[in-house]
């Protein structure tokens, strides 16, 4: 059975409170997409009253359990994963995730990850007959030809699908990621957006001083990247738009924000560069608010929650027409979006930028107000409304209990974690 669209006024109408039991193998202060997405759906559910319990991976070694009012929180064990020490990958928890459900239900689980962890909730949820509601947020399997592993992309994918069409309901951030897992043979696809803190991420914010800090005048054109710097973020691009950039406009700076296993070779290649690290909160949202041109060349996203933090900045964004960029931008009014793939278009649109100061700042402001309509008040009450029906539809029967697929078992042989799902 699966989770049939509902008007969200219809269910609030006769709501009931729910204890939704939300699993996450990332969650702040980690820093990326899907961490920082679920905690704000996690915010908008309690402010509608609803009692949450967050399960992940205990992030540090003295980390402790911690409760408050309608809030309770489940630390399980978890390893780092290769390459991201600063991340973990929660371990199975079936047994201690059944008896802690079992003393007391919650009316629905919300699975954020498709790892050991998640797949340890959905047996768990299937043993004891409650409903699951599950994301896609992550593209894993198309990583898999970034570290040399693309024979792996079909056994990745089976096992995701397996994993969602285990659950009532699957929620992908656009609606061209649902038609293209529909294609694939994904079921109850539910398209959920993603919103923005147009409060933080402000133009108002842009910061003289820091951008001297950059070697960038007032004038100069700022280029700036905010994301994971690793081998499936498409940087080859990120840096050819730079070196076009510098041929219009000597001057430009090119400016990354975050960290990653490909930022030494980076480094070499575009040695001018200012690698910024990992930044938070208010210092991330003026270095946003200090740039001028957003430069985005993934191709491997879900959504890209960096586009539309970028919009809201004020920022001209660069993206390829495909996730965030294909929702939000439309071409030459708040943005430029060459086609998917097109690396030619996307370093001569990145270089047209560079030089153009002034339709820089148009582009800028349009994206702006594009982003102000984006409200995350808005996006969780799309989520309350599908758990309400999920929550709605327990009476009706579980899932038959999962059976761990094939594919998975194989890569784990191999010493592969084949359910880690990471953030984008």
């Amino acid at each position: 059975m699966q989770v049939e669209p509902v008007e969200y006024e219809e269910l609030r109408a006769a709501r009931r409170a729910l204890r939704i039991a939300v699993v996450t193998e990332t969650y702040p202060p980690e820093v990326n997409g899907v961490a920082l997405t679920a905690a704000r759906f996690v915010e908008c559910l309690r402010a509608e009253g609803h009692e949450i319990q967050l399960v992940r991976p205990r992030q540090a070694a003295d980390e402790r359990d911690a409760s408050t009012a309608g809030f309770e929180e489940v630390l399980t064990r978890g390893v780092p994963i290769p390459r991201y020490p600063n991340l973990k990958m929660g371990l199975p928890a079936k047994r201690a995730l059944e008896a802690r459900w079992s003393f007391r239900r919650p009316d629905v689980v919300h699975i954020v990850t498709e790892g050991p962890l998640g797949w340890s909730a959905l047996r768990a949820a299937a043993k004891l007959r409650l409903p699951v509601v599950s994301d896609f947020r992550t593209n894993f399997h198309a990583y898999s030809s970034h570290y040399g592993i693309g024979w792996l992309k079909k056994p990745i994918l089976a096992y995701l699908r397996k994993f969602h069409n285990r659950t009532l309901a699957t929620l992908v951030p656009t609606e061209a990621l649902r038609a293209e897992l529909a294609a694939l043979g994904f079921r109850g696809l539910r398209v959920v957006a993603r919103g923005v803190d147009t409060a933080l991420f402000d133009p108002a914010r842009r910061s003289e001083e820091l951008r001297a800090r950059w070697g960038a005048g007032p004038s100069d054109p700022v280029l700036l990247h905010v994301g994971r710097i690793a081998p499936e973020k498409n940087l080859e691009a990120l840096a050819a738009a730079f070196i076009a950039a510098k041929a219009v406009a000597p001057r430009a700076r090119l400016v990354l924000v975050g960290d990653g296993p490909a930022r030494k070779a980076l480094q070499e290649r575009c040695p001018g560069a200012v690698f910024a690290g990992l930044r938070r909160g208010e210092d991330l949202a003026a270095h946003y608010a200090s740039g001028d041109v957003f430069l985005f060349p993934s191709l491997t996203e879900t959504f890209g929650n960096v586009t539309l933090e970028a919009l809201a900045s004020g920022l001209a964004v660069v993206a390829y027409d495909y996730a965030a960029a294909r929702e939000l931008i439309e071409d030459g009014r708040n943005g430029l979006a060459p086609a998917f793939d097109d690396t030619p278009g996307f370093v001569l649109a990145a270089a047209r930028l560079a030089g153009d100061a002034v339709r820089a700042r148009a582009l800028g402001g349009a994206a702006r107000a594009s982003a102000l309509a984006l409200d995350w008040a808005r996006v969780g009450q799309k989520l309350e409304a599908i758990l309400l029906s999920a929550a709605e539809t327990a009476t009706a029967g579980p899932a038959p209990a999962p059976r761990a697929p094939r594919p998975g078992a194989r890569l784990r042989a191999r010493g592969f974690p084949a359910t880690t799902a990471r953030p984008s």
